[in-house]
């Protein structure tokens, strides 16, 4: 393959053009692909008409893959394809609606988070439901010194369960089986990345729930204080889907925040496969 990456903005981001994900790649390939992937946190690859199968088999050459524990939502017959839509089907729905509306980094909540993902468009509606997606390098680099001496080494407790009527208003409470499965964790409030080495932000969503060793009306102030600084429109890039777009996010090194549609006049399914990570450190 002929590979031109193209910056999708100076602080994030690249397009790769001449990337076709239904056709067998290098490994000399795959190593230019993997390194610009870590090195700009977003890549995005458009027009795929990748099957199921071959979206799976690219994204295993990341490592292995997560199943979704919410196993509802995931493609039948392919457990690791977790499957995004308003669209119902004999009366549910056949993926996660309204999923991630709100500023995070996938499964924070796990011991292990995810290293990244690969969401893949089917159907996209014509206007509204944009992805922004956000480098927590950069914004972490350009934190005044005094403010990076203060928070490296704080520690953050991710409580999925204390965030999900807060990130899910329109589900149902969580089953006792549910809550079982993602018991609160604790992470560093600076990750530093595996590969790279580099620091980031790790402070994402409603799980970011309380800072050990601060009160939670203090701990929620910081971490609001650096979401803020963390989505200024300098560190973002906001995504206008078609049809065929792929998008791999580098988990450890983005947050993400999907945007609001006309889901009565729009229909709207991605197929999103999930790279198993490391416990952060």
């Amino acid at each position: 393959m002929n590979i031109e990456f193209r910056p999708l903005r100076e602080s994030i981001g690249v397009e790769a053009v001449g990337v076709d994900l239904s056709k067998s790649m290098s490994d000399e390939t795959f190593k230019k692909i993997h390194q610009t992937w870590l090195d700009r946190t977003i890549l995005l690859l458009r027009g795929q008409t990748m099957s199921v199968q071959e979206h799976i088999a690219f994204s295993q050459r990341f490592g292995k893959l997560e199943i979704h524990t919410l196993p509802q939502y995931t493609l039948p017959k392919h457990p690791e394809i977790f499957v995004v839509s308003n669209v119902t089907k004999d009366g549910r729905h056949i993926g996660a609606p309204k999923s991630g509306r709100h500023w995070h980094s996938d499964s924070q909540y796990l011991k292990k988070p995810s290293a990244g993902s690969l969401l893949h468009a089917k159907e996209v509606p014509s206007k509204g439901g944009d992805t922004l997606f956000t480098n927590l390098f950069a914004a972490y680099e350009a934190l005044p010194t005094l403010m990076r001496r203060k928070i490296n080494g704080l520690k953050v407790r991710h409580s999925r369960i204390n965030a999900w009527s807060v990130s899910y208003p329109d589900r149902a409470p969580m089953t006792e089986e549910e809550r079982t499965k993602v018991p609160d964790v604790v992470h560093p409030l600076v990750r530093t990345h595996p590969e790279t080495g580099r620091k980031a932000l790790w402070i994402g969503g409603n799980v970011a729930w309380k800072i050990i060793g601060m009160s939670e009306e203090d701990g929620r102030a910081l971490i609001r204080e650096l979401q803020e600084f963390a989505t200024q429109q300098r560190f973002v890039y906001r995504h206008e889907w078609r049809v065929g777009d792929a998008i791999l996010w580098d988990n450890r090194s983005t947050m993400h925040c999907a945007t609001s549609f006309d889901e009565i006049k729009y229909q709207r399914v991605m197929y999103r496969t999930t790279v198993t990570g490391d416990e952060p450190f």
